[in-house]
């Protein structure tokens, strides 16, 4: 991956254009149109019904979970809610779909506009908001899967999938990079796993991305995209992206000109490669599903499901901004999940001290979390034991070097209680002034030298002589503390 495919909005003198269309399975227990079970993992083809098969007969009937969880998600990107919208059938044929048409939304769809914000990653210290439109989120059921490994050269159908309720999410080409393009994709995630209408699983095919690309010199008119399918990792989305744009760039350089396609992303070799031609909206022939009349959606109903959905991150975020006073970049960083914005609240809300608690949390806390890849519902640090570090840290009883000994003590379970990991492991910091001068005066006194360079105008003389003095100390002196009395003491 390049440096300038990542941070730069041209790539060769180009400008690289990315929509994005997102398919979020919908937490529901059945099905959009049956009552067959979503629940993942069962054996092949032992939860497709009747209607999931298309049998001769049978009906569809509308999941009224899947509708509310769709008015969720446009609550929460202030998207405009169709009072009517109608289902239509999506014609193909391809061996896992039972119906030879898929039911979904064209013309009217539930869920129409709003946007998605987020803080880029920071630049030389300097995060950038962006916002990214939504053309729409539509209703539609999925198809089953093709396998093709352990068939003996053969394609099995598994129609488990046949049916799962799917809301499909749709941008405008508003982003102009990689980098973007996943820093859109994780605020997505974190948007419908928030809200609860997804679980957000990537590798069991709860959450898959597809990205149109296209590249085009700037000031030209768009250039032809091509679709990248089934994207089911951050990391993987960056690596296709980044390859599909080098790939038509070099295309054009070359004289060729790009054609409309949807492409894969093989993670071995880093490549994309054509899987069909691209299809247009006509080639599909849609028409209104006769078996579905329009959803109506009432104003009671819209209201009834705004009332009791749970504060949405941006509103939590610019709480965090007025009662904690936190910076922007902080609170949208703090609210990235639930269970972290609830964790910070309670370690700020018991020390009284936000901004500490959130470089505490953003910082060693994430680090840790990271470098172990879990969840901070299984950090070993509580909100309570950070709090109370935290208010050592404050009240000068422990300096911040200290406190990152007593961190690592409670993180690796060798003490439960901040002030017995203090006095066991002695850390409590000097703050006694007649003892802390007493020291202070024999470094000076045995410096001599540094004592007149710093007279002369050298800070690094000042800085040599705190370093003695610390040492002295055997680093329990309050810094500030001796830094004051210092000063103090060589301008007498």
């Amino acid at each position: 991956m390049t440096s300038d495919t990542k941070q730069s909005p041209l790539v060769m003198g180009y400008e690289v254009v990315i929509g994005f269309e997102t398919h979020a399975q919908l937490s529901t227990a059945s099905k959009i149109f049956s009552r067959a079970s979503t629940a993942f993992g069962a054996e092949p083809n032992t939860q497709a019904c009747a209607v999931d098969l298309a049998l001769p007969g049978t009906l569809p009937v509308m999941n009224l979970g899947a509708v509310e969880r769709a008015i969720e998600f446009g609550l929460a990107i202030g998207a405009h809610i169709a009072p009517l919208s109608v289902f239509a059938r999506k014609n193909y044929f391809y061996p896992d779909l039972p119906k030879g048409y898929q039911i979904s939304q064209f013309e009217i769809p539930v869920v129409q506009g709003g946007q998605i914000e987020f803080f880029m990653p920071e630049v030389d210290g300097v995060a950038q908001k962006k916002s990214v439109r939504l053309v729409r989120a539509h209703l539609e059921e999925d198809a089953g899967k093709s396998l093709h490994e352990d068939f003996f050269g053969q394609t099995g159908i598994d129609l488990n999938r046949a049916g799962t309720p799917l809301l499909e999410i749709v941008t405008e080409p508003d982003m102009r990079s990689s980098t973007e393009a996943v820093a859109y994709a994780k605020e997505l995630h974190k948007i419908v796993t928030w809200i609860g209408i997804c679980d957000g699983n990537m590798q069991e095919g709860s959450f898959r991305c597809d990205a149109n690309v296209s590249v085009r010199k700037l000031g030209q008119p768009l250039g032809t995209r091509r679709e990248i399918k089934n994207l089911n990792s951050f990391k993987f989305m960056q690596q296709a992206i980044d390859f599909e744009v080098r790939w038509q760039i070099g295309r054009i350089e070359d004289g060729h000109a790009i054609e409309q396609a949807t492409v894969l992303f093989d993670p071995d070799t880093g490549e994309t490669r054509a899987m069909r031609t691209k299809e247009d909206a006509a080639d599909y022939r849609y028409f209104p599903d006769p078996d579905l009349p329009p959803l109506c959606i009432s104003e009671q109903m819209v209201h009834d499901i705004r009332a009791q959905m749970a504060e949405l991150p941006r509103s939590m975020a610019s709480r965090f901004v007025t009662d904690f006073g936190l910076p922007e970049y902080d609170a949208t960083t703090l609210t990235q999940s639930k269970a972290m914005a609830r964790y910070f609240e309670e370690v700020a809300t018991a020390c009284g001290q936000a901004k500490l608690a959130s470089n505490w949390v953003m910082g060693e806390v994430s680090r840790r979390l990271n470098a172990q890849d879990i969840g901070i519902e299984a950090a070993p640090v509580q909100p309570n034991q950070l709090a109370q570090l935290i208010a050592r840290i404050s009240d000068g009883t422990i300096s911040n070097n200290a406190a990152r000994q007593v961190f690592d003590a409670l993180w690796n379970r060798e003490g439960h209680d901040v002030d017995a990991v203090i006095e066991a492991k002695g850390l409590r910091q000097m703050n006694d002034s007649s003892a802390l001068q007493a020291i202070i005066d024999t470094v000076v006194a045995a410096n001599p030298k540094n004592v007149e360079e710093f007279r002369a105008g050298k800070d690094k003389a000042f800085n040599a002589l705190v370093g003695q003095i610390m040492k002295a100390s055997k680093g329990k002196a309050n810094p500030q503390q001796v830094n004051d009395l210092l000063r103090s003491t060589l301008s007498a």
